[in-house]
């Protein structure tokens, strides 16, 4: 269900901030066991930061209905649903994949206050204050699932704002028909980065990618740390139909300067990329989280987190998502991230009182990841 009127100091056992794909998971498994004190708060819509995708943009872990044979859909958010079949799709768009995270909500029924917007987060004793843009909340526990989408780093270096963050296209055909016939430089070859390369140059366009790392050239068996095998795949495949892309490692972007209506991106050695076209920032996301960065701990800009997925300096608060690491590992995929979702429920039921039992399941489904000394980077033979 959806509502976007709380009540004046509702008080509540849980609250879930965020209603993407780590918060819709996680209040299944609140559901699951059989919690009805706890709300999920979403500023806009269910699945928001997905409907803000570039329109050509799809996921790069594929969908498989493969449940019936004991293996969960990559991008699955619960143990016995599959956006594979749910939406006849392998490699969905953003756009589809929210209607996915709609459809779960409406079958399990889970409480998603939409439009309501954390303005802040505070702690009173025992339990956290949310003030709201519909009120404010009380609760025992929190647990943050708000992303990285709307905290996009698109100030790296002096010149940034002449450029345009990836996440703030929302059409690359767009994009590229208001484009001259000049390369387009996008910094960062990362995913996001290749992805807007690619598509650019089957639009027509030439393209150049800057990356000080290069990270095209290299494998690893953490798709976090290197290009996934369905973009590298693509990228190889492009480059083999002399599709316009250049690709420049080794660069530092310093700073981008405009004249004239030309845009000059310079690197620390000296290099200058010139283009009458609008540079992209293919440079990721910060690390804040927002109004519950204070109650957080960061080293080297990650949030830091108990074993149980609770800040170390505020309890009863919980970080879920793409911003969880492990022992320097990240747990930035929904596949990975997943598999913690039971852990931060069963600790808070734990606390509660509540039955756990409905969490077996989630062990036995492998969605239950306690023991972390699985996630090696080296755990492959071949």
């Amino acid at each position: 269900m959806t509502s976007a009127n709380p009540r004046k100091y509702e008080s509540l056992d849980a609250v879930i901030v965020g209603a993407g794909a780590a918060g819709v998971g996680m209040g299944v498994v609140l559901a699951d066991l059989n919690l009805d004190s706890f709300a999920i708060l979403e500023r806009d819509k269910v699945g928001a930061s997905f409907r803000e995708w570039p329109e050509e943009m799809q996921f790069i872990t594929p969908s498989f209905p493969s449940n019936s044979f004991g293996c969960r859909d990559l991008n699955a958010v619960t143990t016995d649903t599959s956006p594979a079949f749910a939406l006849d799709r392998e490699h969905p768009s953003g756009g589809e994949y929210a209607e996915y995270l709609q459809g779960v909500v409406e079958f399990y029924d889970l409480p998603v206050w939409t439009d309501v917007d954390v303005e802040s987060v505070q702690r009173h004793g025992d339990e956290f204050v949310l003030h709201t843009s519909a009120g404010g909340i009380q609760s025992q526990f929190v647990i943050w699932a708000a992303g990285q989408f709307g905290q996009p780093n698109d100030a790296p270096f002096p010149g940034a704002g002449h450029c345009v963050h990836n996440s703030r296209v929302g059409s690359w055909s767009t994009f590229a028909s208001e484009c001259v016939d000049d390369p387009v430089v996008i910094i960062g070859g990362h995913e996001s980065g290749i992805d807007a390369a690619l598509t650019l140059a089957n639009l027509g366009h030439e393209v150049v990618v800057l990356d000080e790392e290069g990270p095209w050239q290299f494998r690893g068996l953490d798709p976090s740390e290197v290009l996934s095998p369905y973009t590298s795949q693509r990228l190889q495949e492009a480059l083999e139909r002399d599709h316009p892309i250049v690709l420049e490692d080794g660069i530092r972007v310093e700073r981008v300067d405009t004249e004239n209506g030309s845009f000059d991106v310079v690197g620390t050695n000296g290099e200058v990329f010139t283009t009458q076209n609008r540079p992209v920032l293919a440079t990721g996301f910060t690390s804040e989280l927002g109004p519950a960065d204070d109650y957080f701990e960061f080293d080297n800009d990650q949030p830091q987190l108990t074993d149980r997925d609770e800040s170390t300096i505020a309890s009863d608060l919980f970080l879920v998502g793409p911003q969880v690491a492990h022992n320097g590992q990240q747990f930035c995929f929904i596949y990975k991230f997943r598999q913690r979702f039971a852990v931060v429920a069963d600790e808070i039921a734990a606390r509660l009182g509540v039955d756990r039992t409905p969490l077996e399941e989630y062990r036995e489904k492998r969605m239950f990841l306690e023991d972390l000394s699985c996630c090696e980077p080296d755990m492959c033979d071949c």
